[in-house]
């Protein structure tokens, strides 16, 4: 199994090299990079405790990733990511025969930036940093509540994830 990975590994590198894709291993460190750390961004929805899901989102997905040490204070760190939670945005997408809702779509958008130690300020692409996810109606406004919430984690990890590749494509030569 493992010949099969490094053929098929060799055969991508191969057709990618000529076309402008290159494979990134994100396994290894960004170039010059050692550490990071990940402000709590600041919540400009009216969803309170909304930007401790995001930096905690961006936090697990650094830790999974592995490739850097992940810092509590940003003057230890070769990388801080920090940014603002833009207003959430909901509304009904489904309906059912009486005019109930019975689907809705939640909207999170995110600015995020990237600072080096160097002083280097990077926004991240706005439109990377933008999530919108399904979730259902429920008669009972707790169940709703929770499927709106999970909707929200569920994006805030797809988000952190989007990040994370950003910044390996930001340090590639």
């Amino acid at each position: 199994m493992r010949g099969f990975r490094l053929v098929a590994l060799a055969i991508i590198q191969l057709a990618g090299s000529g076309c402008g894709y290159k494979l990134i291993d994100y396994s290894e460190p960004i170039a010059g990079l050692g550490s990071v750390a990940i402000q709590t961004f600041k919540n400009e929805s009216y969803e309170p405790g909304v930007e401790f899901v995001v930096a905690d989102a961006l936090r697990r997905e650094f830790l999974r990733r592995g490739a850097l040490v992940l810092v509590d204070d940003a003057i230890d760190a070769d990388l801080v990511v920090s940014g603002v939670v833009e207003p959430i945005v909901t509304r009904a997408r489904s309906f059912s025969s009486i005019a109930l809702a019975l689907e809705w779509e939640v909207t999170l958008e995110l600015a995020v930036y990237a600072e080096w130690s160097d002083g280097t300020r990077t926004r991240l692409d706005e439109d990377a940093t933008l999530a919108r996810e399904r979730y259902l109606a429920s008669a009972d406004i707790e169940a709703t509540r929770k499927n709106r919430d999970e909707a929200i984690r569920v994006m805030a990890s797809g988000l952190a994830a989007h990040v994370h590749d950003m910044l390996y494509e930001l340090t590639l030569p």
